[in-house]
């Protein structure tokens, strides 16, 4: 079998003998200019196989822009003609070949040219600007240079295939790549469990008993008192924190949302979704999805709830099957076997109706324990609740009488009535119902069928507009507030002001 040596045809080599000079000249130069020779005929080169693309590129952006103008010079005879110079030297389009050169012409400044050049062929033919053969020899003039530039440029693609040729003859630093490259890349990690997940592998706790052999070890047994060890104190702690951990709930993250609203028997694009998000197969997650599923039946979204029971279950069953688990599992389902389908599609609905008896007999022990509620409460026996329930807005014509009015402005009391009625009016009927009544018993009966934050906000707006009203009844003892009101001076006052406010 004959040897093929071609791969080394490229390869450029020589040695001492290869390179005779003149005597005079040390061998070491003459290497060197040759190399310099070697380099700078392959610039040379690199630079005339740019020069000609560029040029040929040119070319195809110019031709079909001539043919068009002879079109339509052809159509529309030479005052068209003329109207195009006048376009170019006029309103030239900026648009010119990609080079970095400074003065490089755009594709108009070559247009016009071309068509000067044309026109200066035909007056040297003796055809004048009147002339009826004049659109005819335009024409004939650009047909002409149609013909020139398809030849310049089948020369020019001649020469570059020429250029590119010798280019290849000879393998360079340019010609060398990587074949191939392997590295090593790091798996991604598992993604975390899902939040208040319960840990289905707890680590065993060793525990270091030490024995002491003694003398009499019936008297030890019999002791009546024995000090726990550290280490039954600490598993004791570590019970403790592990217990307040599982309290936790876990809670559903995004992805799991998004995988809970997946609608039933869609198996294909549950998987689908396993395989695209990592995070949806992790322990806590379908305990995550039977709590959703709690909340959803108590808030009464059915649909979404058993939706969520639906993909709990899903994900309970790949973890039964093992490590394989998901893909046994989803490739009965999609295939349709009927054995798999019926057991899981029945352990769905059981799942669910049990779900929605502990959401009934939740809400039946919810409703026997009774709510919170805000409730208008007297502190004392002797404290009674009134409410100063407004008559109206406050009149035009407003006159304050009485002692302690004098210093009281005008504006703020209507700004103040104003304010009491407005929150008043803000009410719902049967609240503001229960307010004209004066009955402590109707308004708490009004507060018990709001909710908690409703009826705190309730409380507080009575509060501000001074509808609501503490007030005591009854005889005071106030024996011996005048002698600590002596003793304490000033200080005493303000504090007898404080009672009497309270």
């Amino acid at each position: 079998m004959p040897l093929n040596y071609s791969k080394w045809d490229k390869l450029e080599l020589s040695d001492d003998s290869d390179i005779e000079g003149h005597p005079n000249v040390d061998k070491r130069s003459l290497i060197r200019w040759k190399q310099r020779d070697i380099h700078e005929k392959r610039e040379m080169r690199k630079h005339r196989i740019a020069q000609l693309k560029a040029d040929i590129a040119c070319g195809e952006v110019l031709k079909p822009r001539i043919q068009k103008i002879t079109e339509e010079v052809e159509a529309q005879g030479a005052p068209h003609f003329s109207a195009l110079v006048e376009r170019f030297k006029t309103n030239p389009s900026p648009e010119k070949p990609p080079t970095n050169s400074p003065d490089q012409k755009t594709y108009d400044e070559m247009l016009l040219n071309l068509m000067l050049q044309v026109w200066e062929e035909a007056k040297k033919k003796g055809v004048e600007k009147d002339d009826p053969k004049l659109s005819d020899t335009l024409v004939a003039g650009l047909k002409e240079h149609l013909v020139k530039m398809d030849e310049h440029q089948a020369k020019l693609r001649k020469d570059l295939e020429h250029e590119e040729e010798e280019q290849h003859k000879r393998i360079t630093m340019e010609d060398i790549h990587d074949g191939f490259d392997s590295h090593y890349v790091p798996p991604k990690p598992a993604p975390p469990p899902v939040k208040g997940a319960i840990p289905t592998d707890k680590p065993k706790k060793t525990e270091t008993v030490t024995e002491f052999e003694v003398l009499n070890p019936k008297s030890v047994q019999s002791a009546p008192f024995k000090e726990p060890s550290t280490s039954a104190a600490a598993a004791s702690s570590s019970r403790s924190v592990a217990d307040e951990d599982a309290d936790e709930l876990p809670e559903l993250t995004p992805v799991l949302e998004q995988f809970s609203r997946i609608p039933l028997k869609g198996y294909e694009e549950s998987w689908e979704f396993i395989k695209a998000h990592r995070d949806v197969y992790v322990p806590g997650a379908s305990d995550a999805l039977l709590v959703a599923a709690f909340r959803a039946q108590s808030n009464g979204d059915a649909k979404w709830a058993q939706q969520c029971v639906h993909q709990s279950l899903l994900l309970q069953y790949c973890e039964k099957l093992g490590k394989d688990g998901p893909s046994i599992f989803f490739r009965k389902m999609i295939s349709g076997d009927h054995r798999a389908t019926s057991v899981f599609e029945k352990d769905v609905m059981d799942t669910y109706a049990h779900l929605v008896e502990r959401v009934r007999i939740s809400k039946a022990e919810e409703a026997a324990a009774g709510g919170e509620q805000i409730q208008l409460v007297p502190e004392n026996p002797n404290q009674s609740i009134t409410f100063n329930v407004p008559d109206g807005p406050p009149p035009e014509h407003l006159e304050l009488e009485g002692p302690g009015t004098e210093d009281l402005d005008i504006e703020d009391v209507r700004k103040a009535l104003q304010m009491r009625w407005d929150v008043f009016q803000s009410f719902d009927e049967p609240l503001q119902n229960a307010l004209k009544s004066q009955s402590l018993d109707e308004v708490n009966k009004v507060l018990g069928s709001m909710s908690v934050e409703r009826a705190e906000d309730v409380v507080k707006l009575l509060d501000v507009a001074g509808i609501l009203s503490f007030s005591e009844g009854g005889i005071r003892d106030e024996t011996g507030r005048g002698a600590e009101a002596d003793d304490e001076g000033d200080g005493g006052e303000d504090g007898q002001a404080e009672n009497d406010v309270d």
